[in-house]
């Protein structure tokens, strides 16, 4: 059953090279909730994509403090997961929620 919750822990899907590359090998990668943890994430994805997730590994990159203007600033913390799917499942990230 999907909640509210779900939509709350997947921000956005991450576009890059590699993580078009990782996805031939199964793995798609999310940008999520900071505070999400890798149950959450696993279960927000097999909710919303009705795939099986075997593993999520997660990486939370601290905001660089900068520079603008003279004024000190600081870049807000990302959270990402790549989510790896069991054989036979997929997801097109192209498609959208």
């Amino acid at each position: 059953m999907i909640t509210a919750k779900h939509y709350d822990t997947i921000v956005a899907p991450v576009i890059t090279e590699k993580a078009t590359l990782m996805s031939e090998d199964n793995k798609v990668v999310f940008k999520v909730a900071v505070n999400a943890n890798k149950k959450d994430i696993a279960a927000a994805v097999e909710a919303l994509f009705k795939v099986k997730v075997s593993k999520v590994n997660t990486i939370l990159t601290k905001g660089k403090t900068k520079r603008f203007r003279g004024h000190l600033g600081k870049r807000v913390d990302v959270k990402k997961a790549i989510v790896t799917l069991e054989e036979g499942h997929s997801i097109d990230i192209t498609t959208g929620l």
